[in-house]
């Protein structure tokens, strides 16, 4: 921060200088001017006098300077709020696996003030990351050095009923902006599990929700406003700029600061979502029509066990409203009964009483925090989740927006992986031959899997870097494992860090799976759930993987034009992306 106010106040300075120049005295003509008159006033100053001469002089430049350091940023705080960002902020995602303290965290309110900061984070070479909700599960978003939020640029500007669009700013969040359409008869064409994230962070980590004839988010964006470091501020266009958008659509954040979006909205509607609980061959046989016909489709499957929960939702028809809320059926209120029963007999917890309030969720985090790594337990557990599901069975009507959402638990690692797997009008079978495989990898290995291990599906996506990158009619499956990083009974400062033991073993799990099942479908991973391996080898293949499934060399030249100090960089996207033209300049600086 201390470069980027130096390089504000000698910009200062300098306008000062150029506007206001100081006036000096006329000089007296020769027959004016005085001699000195004789005396001890003009007599030679002492050594001593004039140490305290220079003293005084010293003394009062400082005050002179202080003063109008101070002048200056009082004048810079009424007029620009930037400078009051909060120093060493301590910053995590959403599911506590990454924490990191942030030199200065910027959270700007307008446009200009975001241009401003980005302005003068290039103009003074300073790293600046932008940020969203934080709700990724790994670290892309995070950095040590500066990072800009956009969570106070969160108005939604425009809705054109006429051509269904919704123009907003990059802090909005999804939920938010779901409700300002509501009134104007319109949705988003698809949701995430999860509705709490910004707009801008939604796109360009590459987000999905479920839907074979539904692409990810990234392709319902027709306009996008960047701030780049060495542009300033570009507008790019579906209709103007498809190649430039393909590339920006899904850009990590390092093309430039999302700043605004516009969003294709689709006619508000109605969705009846039917859960119910089948056995993995039931699943696989009826899986061919079941992701042709639903609009929505997601399968949960419970490791250890031979059940997968079904959820199909479907637009309601127009007349059969009255049907489908006499087919709403009311939760079971002892659908959490097999949970409760196994927290009573382990002493989990003392009485079912201490369940009142706990949601099925609540009480699977608690139950797995008994021995979260043995898996002889997690089956335990699993087996509770399964019958549970089965009481919880059922169909449901409401609004797209709030059918879609799902509870995703608590804190978690999570690693999720997209894979092509035929065409939307003709699936393949690759979705069930890789769950087949992963299952198999599971139970011979003895794996302590928790579930559930979620599987969704879209078709293509116009933006290059999305793991589902493909034409409208391609078919990708996206399935991901989770870990919850629970803390021991009683334990929740987690001083017997069980958490790091979790964290570790996940690891293992993700690059187990990674090698035996995944390289085998060429799976792509989710953006917002790829860690780099610490293993200097690991992390060159996935270089050399990552080069051969994306672009790279067509974004990294796009990054060189919008952001040639590569200051919007953080650790986490160097790692994965690195740039050629910055490791050599760093290379020549070290031999330098």
């Amino acid at each position: 921060m201390s470069d980027i106010v130096a390089a504000w106040a000698r910009q200062a300075r300098r306008q000062a200088a150029s506007k206001v120049a100081t006036p000096k005295a006329a000089p007296k003509a020769p027959s004016q001017r005085r001699p000195p008159p004789p005396g001890p006033f003009f007599a030679p100053q002492s050594a001593e006098d004039a140490a305290k001469a220079r003293r005084r002089n010293v003394l009062g430049g400082l005050i002179l300077i202080a003063a109008a350091g101070l002048g200056y940023h009082n004048g810079m705080r009424k007029r620009d709020s930037i400078l009051y960002a909060e120093p060493h902020a301590l910053l995590s995602n959403w599911s506590g696996t990454h924490i990191a303290t942030a030199r200065r965290l910027y959270e700007p309110s307008t446009r200009q003030e975001l241009e401003t900061v980005v302005r003068l984070a290039h103009t003074g070479d300073q790293p600046l990351r932008a940020a969203g909700a934080l709700l990724s599960p790994n670290g892309a978003a995070l950095s040590a050095e500066a990072v800009v939020s956009t969570a106070r640029l969160d108005r939604v500007l425009e809705i054109d009923a006429e051509r269904r669009t919704v123009r907003v700013q990059a802090g909005a969040r999804v939920a938010d902006v779901a409700a300002a359409l509501r009134p104007h008869g319109l949705t988003l064409a698809n949701y995430a599990s999860i509705r709490e994230q910004t707009v801008g962070g939604f796109v360009q980590a590459g987000s999905h929700g479920t839907g074979a004839r539904l692409p990810p988010v990234d392709a319902q964006v027709v306009g996008l406003t960047l701030v780049t470091p060495a542009e300033g501020c570009v507008e790019l266009t579906r209709e103007r700029d498809p190649e430039l958008l393909a590339l920006a659509g899904v850009a990590l954040g390092a093309l430039g600061v999302v700043a605004e979006l516009t969003l294709a909205c689709v006619p508000a509607h109605r969705l009846v979502e039917t859960t119910t609980v089948e056995r993995a061959a039931t699943v696989r046989a009826r899986h061919a029509a079941r992701v042709r016909e639903a609009k929505h489709l997601r399968y949960m499957w419970i490791p250890h066990t031979d059940a997968v929960v079904v959820v199909r939702c479907d637009e309601l028809p127009a007349g059969g409203e009255a049907e489908a809320v006499a087919a709403d059926t009311a939760p079971d209120p002892d659908a959490a009964a097999p949970l409760v029963a196994l927290a009573v007999a382990s002493k989990v917890i003392a009485s079912a009483e201490d369940a009142a309030g706990m949601s099925p969720f609540d009480l699977r985090g608690l139950l797995l925090g008994r021995a979260p790594l043995d898996a002889t337990w997690v089956k335990r557990v699993n087996a509770a989740e399964a019958e549970y599901w089965q009481r919880a069975a059922g169909t449901r009507v409401g609004w797209s927006d709030d059918i879609l959402g799902f509870d995703c638990g608590g804190e978690q690692w999570v690693d999720e992986v997209c894979f092509r797997d035929g065409a939307v009008a003709a699936p393949g079978t690759a979705a069930m031959d890789y769950m087949s495989d992963l299952l198999k990898l599971i139970q011979r290995g003895a794996l302590p899997a928790h579930a559930p291990i979620e599987q969704r599906w879209t078709c293509g996506s116009p933006s290059r870097l999305s793991p589902a990158a493909g034409a409208a009619d391609d078919l990708f499956s996206w399935v991901g494992i989770i870990q919850y990083r629970v803390p021991a009974p009683g334990d929740e400062a987690d001083v017997g860090a069980q958490k790091p033991r979790i964290d570790a073993a996940f690891a293992r799990y993700r690059h187990l799976v990674d090698e035996k099942v995944g390289r085998k479908y060429d799976a792509r991973q989710h953006w917002a759930k790829l860690e780099p391996p610490e293993d200097p080898a690991e992390l060159d293949a996935l270089r050399a993987r990552l080069a051969r499934q994306y672009p790279l060399e067509e974004f990294n030249a796009l990054r060189r034009r919008f952001d040639p100090k590569n200051i919007l960089a953080n650790d986490w996207l160097n790692a994965l992306i690195p740039r050629v033209d910055v490791e050599e300049a760093a290379t020549g600086e070290e031999a330098a």
